[in-house]
């Protein structure tokens, strides 16, 4: 079994510890949250005091953060990992962040001999929870392997997307597809209800038709009609929609960038930015489907 130092357990990084630990792995972990790190203890993790006592002597080092700069300042701020982990340590960054950061902090721990790759990941709280995730990696191909062990605890899917920075392009690519189909779903069940429509029963006759989609699989954004999904229970406990707003996000830049054509992911991007706005920013993402509720006469 390996010795890791985990780092950031929010929404899927706790869960992703703990599954580890439950693998007979022994998980330190840090988390600027107390309340996450006595969580993470009672699941047989062990606290660590900061980032670099996590990370010191780790094996496989693991990190899931919110966004480029928490990235960069763990692995390369004052007091960042490089100074601290082995030489023949792998770290493993499962953050969603830009390719481009990716690129930097794998180009600038390679300089120190670390080897290192990105490996976001898909499949939310649930998959995170049961040990379900997709995870598209961008690295070397022997480090890739390397990690892949570990990454079967965690999910069940394990893609290598290309280099350093290719898990992020496909994990944006996939994100903006999700966000699309989220406020497509959300537009269909509206409609349905406001003619009179059951949306449970809505929801099984496009689940069985040429609408079906994971939305209506596994998260559909209608109170009531899942019983697991984060709709039923106040759009708590998921992925917020700051977060798929910062990916839509780097989607957009990413797209500018290239010259690729996203008409549908910038026009999702504005809607998830303007819901933010209007105070739901730390709802889950599906929470949308009550923004595009129709307006009363």
């Amino acid at each position: 079994m390996a010795t890791i130092g985990f780092i950031g357990l929010g929404n899927m990084g706790g869960p992703m510890a703990a599954n580890l630990a439950k693998a007979g792995h022994q998980v330190r972990v840090f988390d600027l949250v107390p309340a996450a790190l006595e969580a993470a203890q009672q699941v047989g993790c062990e606290a660590a005091e900061s980032a670099t006592a996590a990370a010191k002597g780790a094996e496989f080092v693991i990190t899931m953060l919110p966004a480029d700069a928490h990235v960069h300042g763990v692995y390369l701020g004052e007091q960042g990992l490089y100074q601290v982990v082995n030489k023949d340590c792998l770290a493993i960054d499962c953050s969603t962040i830009s390719a481009e950061m990716a690129r930097k902090v794998a180009s600038e721990l390679n300089a120190h001999g670390i080897a290192f790759i990105d490996a976001p990941v898909s499949g939310g709280v649930a998959g995170a929870q049961a040990g379900t995730l997709s995870f598209m990696c961008g690295g070397n191909e022997a480090d890739v392997e390397r990690a892949r062990p570990l990454l079967q605890q965690m999910g069940k899917n394990i893609f290598r997307a290309g280099d350093s920075g290719a898990g992020q392009v496909a994990k944006m690519c996939n994100n903006m597809l999700l966000s699309v189909l989220m406020v497509g779903t959300s537009e269909a069940l509206q409609l349905g209800v406001a003619h009179g429509l059951d949306p449970q029963v809505l929801s099984q006759i496009m689940l069985q038709s040429s609408g079906r989609n994971w939305t209506l699989e596994v998260y559909n954004p209608c109170p009531g009609v899942m019983d697991n999904s984060p709709a039923s229970r106040g759009y708590s406990g998921g992925f917020m929609v700051d977060l798929m707003s910062k990916d839509l996000g780097l989607a957009q830049r990413a797209a500018v960038a290239s010259g690729a054509s996203t008409p549908m992911g910038a026009l999702t991007h504005n809607l998830y930015r303007a819901w933010s706005q209007l105070g739901h920013g730390k709802e889950d993402f599906s929470s949308i489907f009550n923004y595009l509720k129709p307006q009363t006469k």
